[in-house]
């Protein structure tokens, strides 16, 4: 269940919440939903790592184009991930006026090409903008809580 605080008279938080889930299935390898990264964002968002461990990997990227190009270094035909899943847990979001700001914790699993895989969760905090199109993403920042190496599959 996503926690909800919402001013008088604002907008439903569940298209927020698709939007950020669509993102994740995106990301997914192999992806779990069809269509374009970019069609998430707005043309003028950022993208960025917080953290010391996520500052110094991700840094700081702006404008939709860029992001697109920065993630798709993550997913295929790039051979990063051979597998990779997001699960995203209940968090709160703040609807006003057309904006909405959310914070969730996410568990990524992943197993790399180079032969690791770990397990990991990260806090997201979110900004979206409504459009004609419905919401998309204006600020994502992700922050690494914890990590720890898989073993092998046998």
């Amino acid at each position: 269940m996503t926690g909800v605080r919402e001013a008088a008279g604002s907008a439903d938080p569940a298209p927020f919440v698709a939007t950020l889930t669509r993102y994740l299935a995106l990301c997914d390898v192999p992806a779990r939903a069809e269509g374009e990264l970019g069609e998430l964002f707005t043309e003028d968002a950022v993208w960025e790592g917080g953290g010391s461990a996520y500052a110094d990997r991700f840094g700081r990227t702006e404008g939709r184009a860029a992001i697109v190009a920065m993630l798709s270094a993550y997913l295929p035909p790039a051979p990063h991930f051979l597998a990779n899943t997001h699960l995203l847990f209940p968090g709160t979001v703040d609807v006003r006026d057309g904006t909405a700001r959310g914070s969730w914790q996410m568990q990524q699993l992943s197993r790399y090409a180079s032969g690791g895989a770990e397990i990991m969760v990260a806090r997201l905090d979110v900004t979206f903008r409504t459009g004609p199109d419905g919401p998309r993403i204006s600020a994502f920042r992700t922050e690494r809580l914890f990590a720890a190496p898989l073993l092998e599959e046998r």
